[in-house]
């Protein structure tokens, strides 16, 4: 028999939280007490759930109440870029079932008038599965929307990678390193966080998700995980990409940008050529270059680009029930 806690109400520590993550089966950065933490305390309200069978852990669940259109919804979670449950390598799928039927109770219990959830796409599972997303099909969710991520198996030796791509990548690439540009990993925020701004602006006419005080200190929390690199021509950045290593097999562009000054140098295609080869050294298994559709509207020029690198495109879904 499964059973739910409010974590609020439960013994769990943001500690046990957190080694639940990194042990489960699809846990990410995004699922983490110490991630969530970062945003002020007065912004969500929270309302994350702890399921235990045999008084163990077998899934968490972050969540958060929040107030939109005058509805209450119980969305996991609005400050991350994935949620939904976390959970066990062995779970099965009637348990996945009471997962589900578990979350229902609680938010009707709370009087919610829907459930949101994003949950990380499969490659970020160690063993790949659909339990959950039948389980929430099968008791009436539906789909907000269905994005599409741009994905790269990390599977190829790294003499062999540049063979992979695209003609107009490869020449990128090699143009790239003729001209004298070169890779690092930095601590230079604050320069590519301008490069970022004026970027976002141009292309979108949108703002970074997050403010520069808050990348930098995510990057405190999270040292190892959340990384900036550079590409330089001498001393000058000219282009970065910042990382997250969302678990142990992945790891996802969050935010990728360039000086548009410096465009012909092709710095953008050489970052990729080296930060694939870097984490596929260090054990990863995926790159996630992010989604290239907004509200299930292809951007295609940004699929192109990253399909130029040997990506192709998988799901990534958000669910949601109305009570």
């Amino acid at each position: 028999m499964i059973e739910y806690f409010p974590l609020k109400n439960s013994k769990i520590t943001s500690d046990e939280w957190d080694a639940f993550v990194d042990s489960s089966d699809n846990g990410t950065i995004f699922h983490k007490r110490t991630f969530l933490s970062y945003h002020p305390k007065d912004r969500f309200e929270d309302a994350s759930l702890v399921f235990e069978k045999d008084n163990k852990i077998l899934s968490i669940f972050p969540a958060a109440l929040i107030i939109r259109d005058g509805k209450k919804i119980l969305s996991s979670h609005n400050g991350a870029s994935y949620g939904g449950f976390s959970y066990k390598q062995n779970l099965n799928l009637k348990e996945a079932f009471e997962l589900v039927e578990g979350l229902i109770d609680y938010a009707k219990k709370i009087k919610c008038d829907r459930i949101q959830l994003t949950p990380p796409p499969m490659i970020y599972q160690t063993k790949y599965s659909n339990y959950i997303d039948f389980a929430l099909v099968k008791n009436n969710f539906n789909y907000v929307k269905r994005e599409v991520s741009s994905v790269v198996q990390l599977d190829v030796p790294k003499d062999e990678l540049l063979s992979t791509y695209r003609a107009e990548a490869r020449t990128a690439v090699k143009k790239a390193i003729k001209q004298g540009v070169e890779i690092a990993e930095c601590e230079r925020f604050e320069e590519y966080y301008e490069i970022l701004k004026k970027n976002l602006k141009m292309r979108h006419n949108v703002s970074p998700t997050h403010s520069l005080e808050e990348l930098i200190k995510l990057k405190r929390i999270f040292p190892g995980k959340i990384r900036l690199w550079g590409a330089f021509l001498g001393e000058k950045l000219i282009a970065g990409v910042c990382n997250f290593s969302a678990n142990s097999k992945v790891v996802l562009a969050f935010y990728i940008s360039h000086d548009e000054d410096y465009q012909e140098y092709r710095a953008v295609n050489l970052l990729f050529y080296e930060i694939m080869k870097r984490y596929k050294d260090e054990g990863f298994k995926f790159l996630d270059f992010g989604i290239f559709t907004v509200n299930m509207d292809p951007n295609w020029g940004l699929g192109r680009f990253k399909e130029n690198f040997g990506a192709r495109g998988i799901f990534r879904d958000t669910f949601y029930k109305d009570l």
